[in-house]
């Protein structure tokens, strides 16, 4: 009966960590279907992870964020694979002309999208999710020199690509 407590709880837990979990997914993936598949693949994760441990968690937010991370970073990694293959058989085609999309939000999306995805996740953590540099840092398992230095790139990025300053 215990167990099944516990159980409820932990998922209790992480149906009140949804909404940062699929924002933080969110800004990774640039799309809401994307998100929603890799928020479902870290969940599956860390349910699995978490029935196999023996000792609690101590921070399960972070944890689930850095499943997240995890599970986006070797997406990543397979599309890339994927991609040189097709690259071998199938060339590149014409690639469309830019269109400038109304509204700063959108510029904004827009920017983050272009951005590195490991200066996007440490910009996302610290400035969208409101973490410290050093939780970021333990997510991203970085130094925070490390992560602060992310942060800072990522930032000036995008202060350039919306025309705030000049390179």
């Amino acid at each position: 009966m215990k167990e099944q407590a516990t159980d409820q709880g932990l998922r209790g837990a992480l149906a009140g960590l949804l909404p940062d979990l699929r924002a933080f997914a969110r800004f990774l993936c640039g799309s809401a279907q994307e998100a929603d598949d890799l928020v479902q693949e870290s969940l599956a994760r860390t349910l699995r992870s978490l029935d196999a441990r023996e000792e609690p968690v101590e921070d399960l937010r972070a944890w689930c964020l850095a499943t997240i991370r995890n599970t986006f970073h070797e997406g990543l990694r397979a599309r890339k694979r994927e991609q040189a293959r097709l690259q071998q058989v199938v060339p590149d085609p014409p690639s469309p002309p830019p269109q400038e999309t109304p509204g700063q939000i959108r510029d904004l999306a827009q920017a983050l999208k272009e951005l590195p995805p490991l200066l996007r996740e440490a910009v996302i953590l610290v400035g969208a999710q409101g973490m410290s540099h050093q939780q970021a840092a333990a997510i991203c398992k970085v130094p925070v020199g490390t992560m602060k230095a992310r942060v800072s790139r990522a930032r000036k990025l995008l202060a350039v690509a919306l025309g705030r300053v000049t390179a």
